[in-house]
């Protein structure tokens, strides 16, 4: 081997090694995840450390826009609609930012959620802005979020670090939400039914599948209700019963193709099922 070959694997090898090279990040990625009432509550952002620094006032300064953390800016999302302050939010990733002050903070959700860090940051885009007071806490060392204190009616989104702690108060609209809901089982029971035969379908509990199934087709016989009393009977291994259902399933699911999502599982199943 020449010696400019060997030069060279030297030179690859130690690029390969030094591209493999993993340490701990300045500020790690972190999240946070919780459901409140019907609501669940996504924090993501990066946790810098104290180091000994001063930080309020010294590495972040007071009564300017900050990132809420580090890096990109601070995301929270809302998988329901949601009031803060007086402000209807509705479902939704939102950037995250915050004007530290002596005695009182504004924290801001700004309709744009991509920023790396605050200097594009741009007050037009808020969508609400409200004032809290910190709170002094323990010292923690690393940046941290969490959801607090929360119920089927509020949450608190708290940032914590160095020896402040401040709280986004969230409004839930559980109860609201939850009529909702209730109010569309009661308006269409047979579609609840359907969802359970499909469960249990999944599940391979083709008894109960078949039980619901028939629940669902008492209530309003649809195309795919009797497609999956179809498939529970031919899990059963009962295809002459199976077939004339998926054959009535196809006839129903043509008065409106655009809707038939399973054409193509019931065209085969007339296929295969026939002579079983």
């Amino acid at each position: 081997m020449s010696f400019r070959l060997v030069v060279l694997v030297a030179c690859l090898s130690a690029v390969s090694a030094f591209a493999q090279l993993k340490l701990p990040a300045l500020s790690p990625e972190a999240k946070v995840v919780q459901t409140a009432g019907l609501t669940t509550i996504t924090v993501d952002y990066s946790s810098p450390a104290v180091k000994g620094r001063k930080i309020w006032g010294g590495l972040v300064p007071l009564d300017k826009v900050w990132r809420a953390g580090a890096n990109k800016n601070t995301t929270i999302t809302f998988s329901m609609p949601v009031v803060i302050g007086e402000t209807q939010v509705p479902a939704g990733t939102y950037g995250f930012f915050t004007i530290p002050g002596a005695s009182s903070w504004t924290l801001i959700l700004s309709k744009v959620n991509d920023l790396w860090g605050s200097d594009e940051y741009k007050g037009g885009n808020d969508l609400v802005r409200v004032a809290v007071k910190p709170q002094a806490i323990a010292a923690r060392e690393r940046l941290a979020y969490l959801v607090s204190n929360f119920t089927n009616d509020t949450a608190s989104v708290d940032l914590e670090w160095e020896k402040v702690r401040v709280s986004l108060p969230v409004k839930l609209k559980t109860a609201e939400q939850a009529a909702a809901n209730i109010k569309a089982m009661a308006e269409n029971p047979s579609a609840q039914m359907t969802q359970a035969a499909r469960y249990y379908l999944e599940e391979k509990d083709f008894a109960n599948a078949l039980a619901f199934a028939d629940k669902s087709i008492a209530i309003a016989e649809t195309w795919l209700n009797t497609w999956v009393k179809a498939q529970a009977l031919a899990g059963q291994g009962k295809f002459k019963e199976a077939l004339p259902l998926a054959e009535k399933a196809n006839t129903l699911g043509q008065v409106k193709p655009e809707g038939f999502f399973y054409a193509a599982d019931v065209k085969k199943a007339l296929t295969d099922w026939k002579g079983k």
